[in-house]
């Protein structure tokens, strides 16, 4: 992967604490004017994603933020009870916030939500999956990665109009089995479903961003019409 594109400055590298909650912003040299909304897996921090972000959307504004409960030496998005049941209140609060803090990073940066898509891996991605139920609208564009229903009473949003790649561990022993209910979930509300199975466990990869770069790449391709 080049990743010679990036400007690697000082400003690019600092972890910003102007919102709120704290993210680093990376911006191409040849930005194409869409943005990568980045949300990180549980235990670790923001920039366990940004080789798989640079991977996956090289011309892209790239925004990564952190979450912002402890655990253990990293964070998380949002309170657990177990590997596979979620804190309620804390989902809403935080999914809550990070709505907001889209809103003003797009805003602060000069970004487009229009043109940004969501990419989030597990803990993460439940994040992404929660903001679409629960702020429908915000959301065009959505990549879970590793992701499972965490609502106890999802809305029935009308999701028309918003497209979600759904991409499964085939050996994912924790969320795998919970990967064709978040299908049904988003199919039932009239979202364009995506749907896809890695040869891996819960652990993201080469095979992810291909994947993720393809789905991206296709609304274009299909905007063009056949080749000549």
């Amino acid at each position: 992967m080049d990743v010679s594109v990036f400007e690697y400055s000082d400003e690019n590298s600092i972890l910003r604490e102007d919102l709120t909650f704290p993210y680093r912003l990376l911006k191409p040299a040849n930005a194409s004017g869409d943005c990568l909304f980045v949300l990180h897996g549980s235990g670790v921090d923001e920039t366990t994603m940004l080789p798989l972000a640079m991977q996956i959307a090289p011309r892209s504004v790239i925004v990564a933020a952190r979450g912002r409960i402890r655990q253990e030496d990293g964070f998380r998005w949002f309170e657990r009870i177990t590997p596979t049941s979620f804190e309620q209140t804390s989902i809403r609060a935080e999914t809550a916030a990070y709505a907001q803090f889209a809103t003003e990073a797009a805003r602060q940066h000069g970004l487009h939500l229009q043109r940004a898509t969501f990419l989030g891996y597990s803990n993460g991605a439940n994040v992404v999956s929660s903001l679409m139920l629960l702020h429908p609208g915000l959301v065009k564009q959505a990549a879970l990665l590793r992701a499972m229903p965490v609502l106890d009473n999802p809305p029935t949003s009308d999701l028309s109009g918003t497209r979600v790649l759904i991409v499964a561990g085939a050996a994912d022993q924790t969320y795998g089995p919970f990967a064709l209910a978040l299908v049904t979930l988003f199919s039932e509300r009239r979202a364009e479903v995506d749907a896809r199975i890695v040869a891996s466990g819960h652990e993201f990869g080469d095979a992810d961003a291909a994947i993720v770069r393809q789905w991206l790449a296709a609304p274009a391709a299909e905007a063009r019409g056949p080749s000549a």
